[in-house]
């Protein structure tokens, strides 16, 4: 018998991140050069800015990534990374990624059904309150949360 699934999400946070876009870009290509596929979550406005920063942010790479809802099923297939306002709105979709990245969404209604969520908090007062909140709502959730600080905004 497994453990829950809630034992097996890795959590990381990235807090004090004074460039969260450009630390996204960074961290999404080098997941899709590894081969993996990724449901990215970020607010309306910040989820367009990623959406433009991935054709642009290296010249020699691009990132390919979808949004959804709007691509179609089979688009979406076989595209690694996805942008969604937040989790339920790829949720429903066949071969959803389980790895996701969220820029200031919406904690996800069930972080314990994903493999690994990391969570990119800006380093503005507001955002941090609001990745507090998050923080509290995954340890509730008995998620067993890992934390990168420091504010850089690299990825290593």
């Amino acid at each position: 018998m497994h453990p829950s699934a809630a034992a097996l999400t890795e959590v990381e946070f990235h807090t004090g991140v004074a460039d969260p876009v450009g630390f996204a870009c960074r961290l999404l290509r080098k997941a899709y050069r590894q081969g993996a596929r990724v449901l990215v979550t970020a607010p309306g406005p910040r989820l367009g800015e990623l959406d433009r920063a991935l054709w642009t942010f290296e010249e020699r790479d691009f990132v390919p990534h979808v949004r959804v809802p709007g691509a179609g099923a089979a688009v979406a297939a076989r595209t690694p990374i996805w942008l969604a306002t937040d989790a339920a709105a790829a949720a429903p979709a066949a071969g959803a990624p389980r790895l996701l990245v969220n820029l200031g969404a919406q904690a996800p209604a069930d972080p314990g059904a994903l493999e690994r969520l990391i969570e990119i908090v800006a380093d503005a007062a507001d955002e941090a309150d609001l990745g507090r909140q998050r923080w509290r709502a995954y340890k509730a959730a008995g998620l067993s949360i890992k934390h990168h600080g420091g504010g850089t905004g690299r990825d290593g």
